[in-house]
Order: C-alpha cells, then sequence, then structure tokens
C-alpha cells in the first residue's frame, strides 16, 4: 500500500502500465517479509508519567526556511487567534507552578480528550480578496504577494501532522477496543485518524479502536457540534460575535488601508478586504509553511487581529458538558432534550462508560464554549472586553483557547492522601493545551491548588449543579434578545 501511495504522488505516475495491480506480488509487505528483528515494547502507558519534562510545543513563523525572507522581526503565528498552531501556554491560566506531567505519586487512571481538528485551508467562499488579488496589478517594489492556489476546508499536510504528533502513550487497561468518536467533516475524520495513527501507532491504529463518526449537518443531533439544532446558536447573538469584531477591524486597521493602497491598482483596499491579507498570511502559512502577506503588517497589528478573534469567540459561543458527567459517573444518559444523539449516545455500544481513555473530535468554538459551560472563570478575569480597545490585563486570549490542534484534558488521578482512610483520593485536573486551568470557578472545587487539582467527586456534584442553572430549551429557542456585552459574563443572557 506504502509504494502505491508514494508511486501515485510522483510526475509518472499517469504512466505506469494498466496492469501495475499485477505486480503488488512482487512487493510483498513487512508482515509478509518477516525477519523484523528484536521488537519488544517498554511500559509505554508509563511514558507520559516518568519523563523528566513535558515536550515544549514552540513552532515559530516561517514553518520552512524558504520563508525566512519574508519573515517579520516579531512571531506573527503568536498573534492569530483560532488560526494559530497551538503552542505550549505554561501558566497562561494562572497556575505557573503546574506542570502538564502528572504530579509526582499520582496515577493516572483516566483520561477526558476534547481535540480539535488540524490546521486547515480556507472555508469555502469566505476570502473574497484572494479572488480580486489575481486580477489586480500590484506596484510592490519586491516580490508581490500573489496567492497560490489554496485548498478548502480540509486539512493541510501541517495539519495532519499537528493531529500526529499529539499521541500519548497515556494508559493500558482497555478491555474492549475502545471507541473515539469525531464528526463526519473530512478534516475531522482526518484529524481523528491521524491522531489515532499517533496514538496507536501507523501499523496498528486501523484496528485498534472503532471509529464513531457522527454526521454533522442541519437536521441532525450531534453531540459534538450542537450548534446546528439551538436556534439561537445561529440567530443574532451568534451574529454579535461578528459584528464587534468587524467593528473593532474598522478601528485597528484604518491606517493599514491607506498604507497598502498605494501598491495596489484596480482594488479600493476595504478594512474588510486588508483584514482578509492577514487571513491569508495564516492560511499560507499552514499550507506552504510562509506567506509574503505576513510581513505587510506590524506587530500592533497583528495584535488587533488576534483581539478581532477575541472579540468572535467571547460574544459568539456557548455551553453544553452532558457527556462529560455520563462518563465520569459510568451513569448512561437517559435525557436527550439537547442537541446530544439519542441513538449513539444511549447504549453501552457506542457510548461506552468504561474506557480509560475518551477521545472526541471538535471544532473551536465548541472547545470555547466548553471552557465556558465548566466556568473557568480565570479564562474571563478581565471582564467582559471591551469592544473599542484592547483592555491591558486581557485574560481571554483565542489563540491559547482554540488554536489548531488545541486539545483540553481532563486527567482523572489517584494521589496519596495523609489523612484518608484508604491513604488516597481520586483527583481530576484539566489541560487546556499543556497549561493547567483553576477550577475555582465550580462549586466545591474553590480552593486554589497549585497544581489544578480538586476532588473527583466535588468536581461532579459541581458540574451537576452548573448543568442544572442551564434552561437549554429557553437559551435555544425562546424569544432572547441581545444583550449589552456588559451583561454578558457566563455565556448566557439571564432573564
Amino acid at each position: 500500500m506504502v509504494s502505491v501511495l508514494l508511486l501515485a504522488a510522483l510526475p509518472f505516475a499517469a504512466a505506469l502500465p494498466h496492469s501495475y495491480s499485477a505486480s503488488i506480488f512482487y512487493f510483498p509487505d513487512a508482515a509478509e517479509v518477516g525477519f523484523a528483528g528484536p521488537t519488544p515494547t517498554g511500559a509505554e502507558p508509563e511514558a507520559i508519567q516518568t519523563a523528566p519534562a513535558a515536550p515544549v510545543k514552540s513552532d515559530t513563523y516561517p514553518l520552512v526556511a524558504d520563508g525566512a525572507a519574508y519573515s517579520p522581526s516579531f512571531n506573527p503565528m503568536r498573534y492569530w487567534g483560532n488560526l494559530s498552531p497551538w503552542f505550549s501556554v505554561g501558566g497562561a491560566f494562572g497556575l505557573p507552578e503546574a506542570s502538564p506531567q502528572v504530579p509526582s505519586g499520582c496515577e493516572l487512571t483516566q483520561a477526558h480528550i476534547v481535540q480539535r481538528h488540524g490546521a486547515r485551508y480556507p472555508t469555502s467562499g469566505t476570502n473574497k480578496f484572494a479572488a480580486l488579488l489575481q486580477n489586480a496589478v500590484v506596484n510592490r517594489p519586491d516580490s508581490p504577494p500573489r496567492v497560490p492556489s489554496l485548498g478548502a476546508e480540509i486539512l493541510t499536510p501541517f495539519g495532519r501532522k499537528q493531529l500526529y504528533d499529539l499521541y500519548g502513550h497515556l494508559l493500558s487497561g482497555f478491555t474492549q477496543l475502545p471507541v473515539f468518536r469525531t464528526t463526519s467533516e473530512w478534516r475531522m475524520v482526518q484529524s481523528a485518524r491521524n491522531w489515532a495513527a499517533g496514538f496507536f501507532g501507523l501499523e496498528e491504529y486501523p484496528t485498534s479502536y472503532y471509529e464513531e463518526i457522527i454526521i454533522e449537518e442541519d437536521g441532525y443531533n450531534n453531540t459534538l457540534v450542537p450548534w446546528n439544532d439551538c436556534a439561537n446558536a445561529n440567530g443574532d447573538l451568534y451574529e454579535m460575535g461578528s459584528w464587534y469584531a468587524n467593528n473593532w477591524t474598522e478601528i485597528y486597521l484604518k491606517g493599514a488601508v491607506e498604507r497598502l493602497q498605494q501598491y495596489v491598482d484596480g482594488v479600493e483596499l476595504t478594512t474588510t478586504y486588508v483584514s482578509e491579507m492577514q487571513d491569508l498570511c495564516a492560511y499560507e502559512t499552514v499550507s506552504i509553511g510562509y506567506s509574503k502577506f505576513c510581513d505587510l503588517f506590524t506587530e500592533e497589528e497583528w495584535k488587533g487581529y488576534q483581539y478581532a478573534n477575541d472579540l468572535d469567540f467571547w460574544y459568539a459561543d456557548g455551553p453544553g458538558t452532558l457527556p462529560l458527567l455520563a462518563r465520569l459517573t459510568q451513569t448512561p444518559m437517559t435525557l436527550f432534550d439537547t442537541t446530544t444523539n439519542g441513538t449513539l449516545d444511549g447504549n453501552n455500544i457506542t457510548f461506552p462508560l468504561n474506557q480509560p481513555i475518551y477521545m472526541d473530535a471538535t471544532h473551536d468554538t465548541n472547545i470555547a464554549s466548553i471552557a465556558v459551560a465548566m466556568n473557568f472563570t480565570s479564562m474571563v478575569a478581565s471582564g467582559p472586553l471591551p469592544v473599542d480597545h484592547i483592555p491591558l490585563d486581557l485574560s481571554y486570549n483565542t489563540q491559547h483557547i482554540a488554536p489548531f490542534a488545541a486539545h483540553l484534558v481532563g486527567q482523572v488521578m489517584t494521589c496519596p492522601v495523609t489523612d484518608s482512610p484508604s491513604g488516597s483520593e481520586k483527583y481530576i485536573r484539566w489541560l487546556l493545551n499543556d497549561g493547567a486551568v483553576p477550577l475555582t470557578g465550580i462549586k466545591y472545587c474553590e480552593e486554589p491548588n497549585k497544581d489544578g487539582l480538586c476532588l473527583l467527586g466535588n468536581f461532579i456534584k459541581g458540574m451537576q449543579e452548573r448543568v442544572a442553572e442551564v434552561d437549554f430549551q429557553y437559551d435555544c429557542f425562546g424569544d432572547v434578545s441581545v444583550p449589552y456585552p456588559d451583561n454578558l459574563t457566563n455565556g448566557r443572557y439571564i432573564r
């Protein structure tokens, strides 16, 4: 199979004889050839706990050496919001002493992973400027920006690698093949498969788990993509994020429009077009490794671009955590009056409750919504985002929360406790990318812990009360007027 794929990618592949498939006989795979040599495997599940330090993810711009000639003096990738590739965030959420390694003395027993897809090509039809530029005259004295032919929607090669690199030798102890879930969008399926390939290894992953693909389309209940069946998720409340972001774009890009117009004939630049140039910087970089658009903007303009993403996410996205509670308590779900898929989530074959590892592949907005639903208050410590300037103490950074290949991981572990009759207690903590998130906004977990730990039983009680606060039917289908920004502090408009 590998030889076929490699040959298909070569220029002369089309000239191969029609009978090529018959020649497979002459190219047996490794299993048929044998003589593999020693292949013992160590205790891989322990690797994540015994490694001296967690790997630091620090991709910088450009991703390839060829782009060095178009590289600004700063790293623009840190200002791309949800279009940034994920990078190590350290103590960004307020726990500078916490490590992504399991705390010393604790034993990891379960992991709940919510995984965003990797870097992708632009959404179909969203970048009008790219098409206009092909017919414009660019008068820039150096090599002018030209838009290469980018794909749409699906993962870039870099995006596939991001997910492959995110394997984790977390746990052994599966009593049956695990079920990992993804939506049906091809970039989601690709992401889940690349994640599994990294986790199990290329040779083993296709037969090492069950792939549950949930239809992502209007009219279908999808636990991983709840907005298709929630009317208010696509109405005025959602559009408010775009409205505030667009108005901010008019402020921070005004000078850039005037500066760049002198280099372009045939297209009257607007802040929308110039913002789309910044989009192209991000998309081209994750597609081909760099972009000539990146060095057209100052660092302050990139900070403005980041804040436009922050405004969009802050004012557009909301909550949903029922499947998590079912898994933590090992209690089958019985209420399906939300967007959860009752067919798939209502039985223990497609929704098992006894896995040591769960992985659900979803989108950036859903990860942002889960952070709101779980009341990760450190992210909103600076309060509602002002719509006309960037606050100095900004605590909500989209590139920390929902970048390409973002991953929210709930680690359930047993840790020693001297005053416990059993000598230990079960705890849970949450890592967003590799940053531990304080759980002080969750009832019964308010006492700060330097590692982000909360007693599992307390966390479950706190989440149950959090879910009880939500009136799903009203929030999704009620007559909800658009609130003033100052009223939005926890993802819900209070009647």
